[in-house]
């Protein structure tokens, strides 16, 4: 039996581990008797919750790595080492190195699978970390290196570990969207903070939280309007979590704070079970808060632009990579083009004025998939839009032409504006290209898009495309706006594949 202080000393809550009811309880946060929940058997509970299924999934991810180093060593030893001086096992001590370290960042925690970066960056850290060790092992026992065959084993493994990984986290996602291995969890808070964060985890399962109840500041508040019943008050939180076999409990508002949420901690520890704090901070993302421990106080900064370094990463990655997808495009764009200029008449290729970062203009270029007098017939199809908002978009265009919505299709008409991304005027990824006339009618935030460059894809690109709402649409330009990265620019592209070849959403 444990028994946990209310912060203001005159009252406690006892919580019997031995036994799932008993008598009347007294509230951790007032002096009033707590009116107990019939606590939920095993039975009721899925036996594939996360906490449950989070060990196996944790298995097979190791399973995953060992599996990669068993085929990728021998193979390797049996193809390089003819050619490369130096011994062979020396890719043995790189397998070895490469599991330490992903187990040492974290890439085996439970708590870092399924969601979140955290696994990915462990198992890079990994690559570069085990090649850096291997290297400066042999130059300390003065060994000479199989540097070739060393390298292929630890690229060969990041990649074959990226690729595990992605592979488990997928099957985890698909079967989080039927509710499978799930957390358990409760949000507690005011009744307007709790509906958002309810609202926002309902929108994204993947991330594995089934929220299963709330805790309002009194139990006669107005519950929020989701269909999350009310299962006690604030001060009930602790005797909750441990009737509901809860798992994680997100802490939403300003209801709880200070002292009361550091007991609270105490409390939820005592059951294993996890606190999370919703800071209230909107589309904001890891990359740019960093924990800043002062007096005492557990301060949140927020990185409000992005440092000149990553700006610059960025931009040399376009330009290279721009160049070199150009190149590889450029059989494509050829082959298109005579396709077109064959099928209707007029120019292979299409211009318009697009607004580019800070509102520059800039002249835009892709191949013509409609016919030539596509613009002076957009005034009469107007009304005829399939969507909200300023974006025109037409499921049934009868502008486009036959060759025009195969090219649309696979996004084939867009590859001409990597010749916009290698002159500076675009970005490999970024918010969508605006009009000068849709420019014209934006309002407030939506200004916030024109604060980098425009993208060839973007967070719009493998959401959906052309089937989003125009909010949603702005919503995402935003969120990339705010938080971008070389990382997430990388993401995305390899997201980007998987949109195009599929051919969603895109008219």
């Amino acid at each position: 039996m444990s028994i946990l202080e209310d912060p203001s000393g005159d009252a406690a809550v006892f919580v019997d581990r031995r036994r799932p009811s008993g008598g009347p309880r007294i509230s951790w946060a007032s002096a009033t008797p707590y009116v107990e929940h019939p606590r939920e058997p095993l039975a009721a509970l899925d036996a594939d919750n996360w906490a449950t299924a989070s060990a196996g999934y944790a298995r097979r991810v190791a399973l995953g790595d060992l599996l990669v180093a068993a085929v990728v060593v021998p193979v390797l030893v049996v193809v390089c080492a003819p050619y490369v001086r130096g011994e062979p096992w020396w890719a043995l001590v790189a397998v070895a190195a490469f599991l330490a370290l992903v187990a040492l960042f974290r890439g085996y925690d439970r708590r870092s699978l399924g969601s979140g970066a955290v696994e990915y960056q462990a198992v890079l850290r990994a690559g570069v970390g085990s090649a850096a060790a291997v290297a400066i092992g042999g130059v300390a026992l003065g060994e000479l290196l199989p540097r070739g065959l060393v390298a292929a084993t630890v690229l060969t493994l990041t990649a074959g570990s990226l690729v595990a990984r992605h592979v488990q986290r997928r099957r985890l996602h698909r079967r989080r969207t039927y509710g499978a291995a799930m957390a358990r969890t409760v949000v507690v808070g005011d009744a307007a903070s709790v509906h958002h964060v309810i609202a926002d985890l309902r929108g994204a399962p993947h991330h594995g939280y089934r929220v299963v109840g709330v805790c309002l500041p009194s139990i006669q508040d107005v519950p929020p309007q989701d269909g999350a019943p009310t299962l006690g008050a604030l001060a009930d939180i602790p005797q909750v979590a441990f009737d509901h076999r809860v798992d994680v409990v997100i802490v939403t508002g300003s209801e709880l704070s200070g002292e009361a949420l550091r007991r609270l901690s105490w409390a939820l520890g005592r059951m294993g079970v996890d606190l999370v704090v919703a800071p209230g901070l909107v589309e904001v993302l890891g990359p740019r808060i960093q924990l800043r421990p002062t007096a005492g106080l557990s301060l949140l900064s927020v990185e409000t632009q992005a440092p000149r370094r990553r700006m610059l990463a960025k931009s040399a990655l376009d330009r290279a990579l721009g160049a070199l997808l150009l190149l590889g495009a450029l059989p494509v764009v050829l082959a298109a083009a005579l396709a077109v200029r064959l099928s209707s008449p007029g120019p292979a290729f299409f211009r318009q004025e697009r607004i580019g970062v800070d509102g520059r203009a800039f002249t835009l270029w892709k191949l013509r998939s409609m016919y030539v007098d596509a613009e002076a017939r957009r005034a009469a199809l107007l009304g005829s839009s399939d969507r909200d908002g300023l974006m025109f978009k037409m499921h049934r265009d009868p502008r486009i032409t036959p060759v025009g919505r195969l090219l649309r299709r696979y996004s084939v008409d867009e590859l001409p504006q990597l010749w916009n991304v290698v002159r500076g005027d675009m970005s490999l990824v970024g918010p969508r290209p605006p009009l000068p006339s849709e420019v014209a009618e934006y309002e407030d935030a939506v200004f916030r898009r024109l604060r980098v460059r425009p993208g060839l894809t973007g967070l719009w690109q493998v959401s959906g495309r052309a089937d989003l709402s125009w909010e949603e649409s702005v919503r995402l330009d935003l969120r990339y706006v705010d938080n971008w990265s070389v990382a997430m620019d990388l993401l995305i592209l390899w997201k980007t594949g998987r949109a195009v070849f599929g051919g969603s959403g895109a008219y």
